[in-house]
């Protein structure tokens, strides 16, 4: 009982260390923000863009900095690297339709032109941007209504070989309620996603992540990542938050939750740490 105590206890002050860390960070990404603004005022677009490279360092979520990033790239001329960022919006905020507009624009000026139709796909009737989106569709000699018909008719069975390839250093799995099922790819810091479809898009790439290894997910699909070069669990909730949950677990290495509760195991220290969850 004192076991329980003592963890619930240091997991209550690690969460309030990390609430304090994450809220210094988003003040320096705003301010970073704002500098990039100021820099794109007066055309200084190379600072800029390093502003809000910087913003979304501090704070991976920063959706304005992503935009303007791509918009200033996209500005440039630098159409690959602009589509790249706007996916990266696309990821974290689908119904963001402006940015899924200029994914399935830039898309199409690359001659990706599959990949510009799912993207419009993705776009409602209702939508602010759905003139436009109409548009770029019949450029594609198609339209919205025939490419989201499309896309519900696609098949939800993964790729017909068993086989998801080029996937680098795969450790962990972790399956949530959806049928999405999440990878840890632990040489690049990365944890990909594979939809029941078969596509595989990047689910996390943040400066946290540190040799992640095992995965788990919860009822609520929150993910949880043992984060072995970094002694620390991370916790993704499903709209992409990412914070640290437990820290100074040694070598964190296999993860598992049952009726509410996280069981940790600790290659550093020969243990099993549990936490409770709820």
């Amino acid at each position: 009982m004192k076991f329980k105590t003592f963890y619930i206890l240091l997991a209550a002050l690690l969460l309030l260390s990390t609430t304090t860390a994450i809220a210094d960070n988003m003040t320096e990404a705003k301010l970073q923000y704002n500098k990039g603004i100021d820099f794109y005022k007066i055309g200084q677009y190379d600072r800029s863009m390093e502003a809000f490279r910087k913003a979304i360092d501090l704070d991976p979520e920063y959706i304005d900095a992503y935009y303007n990033l791509g918009s200033i790239l996209e500005y440039l001329g630098q159409d690959e690297a602009a589509l790249t960022v706007f996916k990266q919006i696309v990821v974290r905020k689908p119904t963001d339709y402006d940015a899924v507009y200029k994914a399935a624009a830039l898309s199409k000026k690359l001659g990706q032109i599959d990949k510009a139709k799912s993207f419009l796909a993705i776009i409602p009737s209702g939508s602010y941007v759905n003139p436009k989106a109409q548009q770029l569709a019949r450029e594609l000699n198609t339209d919205l209504q025939t490419l989201q018909q499309n896309n519900k008719e696609q098949p939800t069975q993964p790729q017909t070989n068993g086989v998801y390839e080029n996937i680098p250093s795969p450790t962990g799995i972790a399956a949530d309620n959806s049928g999405n099922l999440y990878v840890a790819g632990f040489s690049d810091n990365i944890i990909f996603k594979i939809t029941p479809s078969g596509e595989r898009i990047i689910f996390l790439k943040d400066k946290r992540l540190n040799g992640p290894i095992g995965l788990v997910s919860d009822t609520a699909e929150n993910l949880y990542i043992a984060n072995y070069n970094a002694d620390n669990v991370l916790k993704v909730t499903p709209t992409g938050q990412v914070s640290i949950l437990i820290e100074n677990i040694l070598k964190p290495y296999g993860l598992y939750i049952t009726n509410g509760t996280l069981f940790v195991s600790s290659q550093g220290s020969n243990a099993i740490i549990r936490l409770k969850l709820n």
